[in-house]
């Protein structure tokens, strides 16, 4: 009580008025003037406050404004929830708002209600970007909510393009188990081609995806965010302010997997305030249309030529391929996890998906089969060098196959024993080896050792070109030079 009314308290007692009276007058209670008439020089004494339970916490709520400043009462309460905050919403958000000071008035909006399954509701959100490597790649948000239970499902994406909408909405359906009647939304571009007042002109690939769901779709007005205020509001404006501040990101699948667990932990767990029920326990599924047995492919699509090292490009990156789709052009399909290249109607190819840019995405049995293909095509080239060579070396390749021998090694040592000591001298001594049965190219070497002395060997001359330097030369058939011989001798005797 300040010093001023307790001395009209006195005064007025003074001037003869009862306390009923004077109390009426100072609009103070009788009890008050009792006091203050029986004991005028009582003082308030200093009142000591207990700390707040928020008070521990003042630095942390800093740092997370600092980084974020928009983030709401609930937001904070979630992270100071995690280091040990056992207090209520209240003081915190008296706390935020002493800080921040008032915000804007909110506008009026007439709210309406629909029927269970009647109505889904989406729209798309901005988010910044995420960083691959050296790549900025915009991160863009999906919000579909149920409007009767106000379950929500969201879905983030680094594009906003046609075969984007449809996969994202294509997942919802899947997570709600069913289509609704009517599917508001926004005018943007791959839902709505041309407007002009109520007369709208919708995509032909957007009614196409929605056919054989049966559902009604319905384009806001302009300017008209209230049509589809259950979106605005407890859309990307939550998911903007209650999951998305005071997190941190690695990539799209961590973005989805954090995404998810608020889904389902909070957004759809939480007791909303406008319905006072929890979403999951309002929701209605068995009000949905159930999907039908075939669903639209929804995943990105392109074609692309398989270039000479085995790779295709898609997106910004190459990925490799089998050798043998060199110079044929592939069907490549996509969603947000990987990437799918088929030839004629048949998958030979499947990566992970790199959101990178110039990245080189290989399969490693890729470039294994390309080198044993070129190891096999070689020793191919080789053994039909041996094989011009006459009968008798078939023959005792044949008899290395039944024994059980190695043929790869067999034609090596063929070529250096042939460079050694000659052509004729080698089938000499392979003939001999299969007068005896003797199949196996250290008999054929030891026979050479014993019959003769091997030519004088020439230094290899190595060219720059390394292939070059594997290329070998059939033995030319002395055959078909005496035939030459004869037929010009023959003509010749003709003549004369």
């Amino acid at each position: 009580m300040d010093k001023r009314t307790i001395f009209d308290i006195h005064r007025l007692r003074d001037l003869g008025m009862k306390e009923r009276k004077i109390a009426r007058h100072l609009s103070i209670s009788r009890q008050t003037v009792r006091k203050y008439l029986e004991h005028p020089d009582i003082t308030k004494t200093k009142s000591y406050s207990k700390p707040s339970k928020l008070e521990p916490f003042y630095d942390f709520i800093k740092q997370l404004l600092e980084q974020w400043p928009d983030a709401n009462a609930e937001v904070i309460r979630q992270r100071i929830a995690d280091k040990g905050y056992c207090g209520g919403r209240t003081i915190l958000r008296d706390y935020l708002q002493a800080i921040r000071g008032k915000r804007k008035q909110p506008k009026a909006f007439i709210r309406f209600e629909t029927q269970p399954g009647e109505q889904f509701q989406f729209d798309w959100g901005h988010f910044g970007s995420l960083i691959y490597g050296t790549t900025h790649r915009k991160l863009y948000c999906m919000t579909v909510l149920e409007c009767h239970s106000r379950m929500l499902y969201l879905e983030f994406s680094h594009s906003q393009n046609q075969q984007a909408v449809m996969r994202t909405i294509l997942n919802a359906f899947k997570f709600f188990g069913g289509t609704p009647v009517e599917l508001v939304h926004d005018n943007l571009k791959t839902a709505v081609i041309e407007r002009v007042g109520d007369i709208i002109r919708f995509n032909e690939d957007y009614l196409h995806f929605l056919l054989p769901f049966h559902i009604r779709p319905y384009a806001c007005g302009l300017g008209d965010a209230s049509a589809k205020g259950k979106i605005e509001k407890g859309g990307i404006h939550y998911v903007r302010y209650n999951f998305w501040p005071c997190r941190n990101f690695s990539d799209l699948n961590d973005v989805n997997n954090q995404a998810s667990r608020w889904r389902d932990q909070v957004a759809n767990a939480r007791l909303h305030g406008t319905t006072n029920e929890i979403p999951l326990e309002r929701f209605r599924p068995d009000a949905l249309h159930p999907l039908p047995d075939v669903l639209p492919d929804t995943r990105d699509m392109a074609d692309a030529k398989v270039l000479t090292d085995c790779r295709f490009k898609f997106d910004g990156n190459s990925y490799s391929a089998p050798h043998w789709l060199v110079d044929k052009r592939l069907s490549i399909k996509a969603d947000n996890r990987t990437v799918w290249a088929s030839y004629k109607d048949k998958i030979f190819v499947e990566h992970p998906r790199s959101w990178e840019r110039k990245a080189v995405i290989e399969n490693p049995n890729h470039i294994k089969d390309l080198l044993l293909t070129r190891k096999k095509a070689r020793f191919s080239r080789q053994q039909q060098i041996l094989f011009s060579m006459g009968e008798p070396m078939k023959k005792f390749y044949d008899g290395l196959a039944k024994a059980g021998k190695s043929l790869s090694h067999a034609t090596g040592r063929f070529l250096e024993l042939r460079d050694h000591y000659g052509t004729s001298a080698v089938i000499s001594a392979i003939e001999t080896a299969i007068k005896y049965q003797a199949y196996g190219v250290d008999y054929v070497e030891n026979i050479l050792h014993q019959s003769m002395c091997p030519r004088t060997p020439y230094p290899q001359v190595i060219l720059q070109n390394p292939s070059l330097n594997q290329l070998q030369l059939q033995e030319p058939d002395l055959l078909i030079y005496d035939a030459i011989t004869l037929k010009k001798r023959n003509e010749h005797d003709d003549q004369n």
